[in-house]
């Protein structure tokens, strides 16, 4: 049997303003030719389906489309919901879906699985919905569940024992923050803050396979526990990180292969990082123009308008920073202190731009006009 284990499709999301649903639905279109062309039995969707509690209408379509075409290519789709969906939302109707359409949301379904048939027998998937442990404890009387580690224990502890009497091959799929894995800072929002929410790997002994979603780069925990990553880069903390997902092939023994799919990345991501003069003009930067672009400008001092100048460039430049190739160190006088000590107004205007370029006072030119600016001020008022 062949799983494709996919997950953080995170429809609607926008990247630095920018809506990211058509490149999203060129890359699902490429997953679905993934289904077709390698003979996948089951699609299984590891949470994060929606970026939002509350998804724009736009966002329905394309889902509709999406899990449609992956059944007519012939496979079997297992969603469960994530920390970012709408568990009722995403589950919405989920009882008048396709009967090779499942929806996993309700806490109180772990332990039920989706069971697929090969020539080797019966394959359990069992969906495990992101469980809150303030809002799910009170359904599990007698069993403490505070953290995310206590939560997902007792989930698999039902999978387990699901699993003891049905037997044969099973694999889960869940949502979660396990330990060992190596998040991307600024991409992955935290389920929950503190230690005590990281599940240990231990928790997911028993399973031939553990689909899990959270972590936005491809991520290998054990043969048999993986992260697959968001389909597409939300992040340039992402860039470079291959996208794709995990083929998974059983046989009747078990786990017998696991290999990465890579899928198309409609539009790259790049850091370039040099003085404003040189981002603009240098050819070394030449070939970026159809790149999503973060430019840093090591200049001195901030340049007037750098954006609109860039995106004269770079028209997919998202984002600009000022970071100057050389900091003053800290002489550690403040703002109030430098104006108090200046003796005019000329020394008051230098101790601002000090201030707001990090120790960099008012260039000779700079002193020159300022002094021409009060000079002229001084014998205007002189005269009224």
């Amino acid at each position: 049997m062949r799983i494709l284990h996919t997950s953080d499709w995170h429809i609607g999301r926008s990247f630095h303003g920018h809506s990211t649903l058509d490149a999203l639905r060129g890359v699902l279109d490429a997953l679905v030719a993934q289904v077709r062309e390698n003979d996948v039995d089951v699609v299984i969707v590891a949470g994060d389906v929606f970026d939002s509690a509350t998804p724009a209408a736009a966002c329905y379509p394309l889902l509709s489309h999406t899990l449609a075409a992956v059944t007519d290519a012939g496979a079997r789709v297992v969603v469960t919901s994530g920390n970012h969906d709408s568990a009722a939302r995403l589950g919405f109707q989920s009882a008048l879906l396709r009967d090779d359409i499942t929806v996993v949301t309700d806490p109180l379904s772990v332990g039920t699985p989706v069971t697929v048939h090969d020539e080797h027998g019966p394959v359990h998937v069992y969906g495990i919905p992101y469980l809150e442990p303030a809002i799910v404890r009170h359904l599990w009387e007698g069993v403490e569940l505070r953290s995310q580690a206590q939560t997902m224990a007792h989930a698999l502890d039902l999978v387990r024992d699901d699993l003891a009497e049905r037997g044969g091959r099973s694999v889960v799929a869940a949502h979660c923050f396990a330990a060992g894995v190596e998040a991307t800072p600024g991409v992955e929002r935290e389920i929950r803050q503190g230690g005590l929410d990281v599940v240990p790997l231990s928790a997911f002994d028993g399973p031939d396979y553990v689909a899990l979603g959270h972590i936005h780069g491809r991520q290998q925990l054990s043969d048999r526990v993986r992260y697959a990553g968001a389909p597409v880069h939300y992040s340039f903390g992402e860039a470079g990180k291959p996208r794709g997902s995990w083929l998974v092939e059983l046989d009747g023994d078990g786990l017998a292969d696991v290999r990465w799919l890579d899928l198309p990345v409609p539009r790259p991501l790049v850091t370039l990082r040099a003085s404003l003069d040189d981002l603009l003009s240098d050819e070394r930067f030449d070939g970026h123009d159809e790149h999503w672009v973060r430019a840093e400008y090591t200049d001195a001092t901030p340049q007037p308008d750098p954006m609109r100048r860039l995106q004269a460039r770079f028209p997919w430049c998202a984002t600009v920073a000022h970071v100057p190739a050389e900091t003053r160190a800290d002489d550690g006088v403040g703002y109030a202190r430098r104006v108090r000590a200046a003796r005019d107004d000329a020394e008051v205007i230098d101790a601002f731009l000090a201030h707001v370029r990090e120790g960099e006072g008012a260039t000779e030119a700079e002193r020159s006009l300022i002094r021409e600016v009060l000079d002229t001020r001084a014998v205007s008022e002189a005269r009224a």
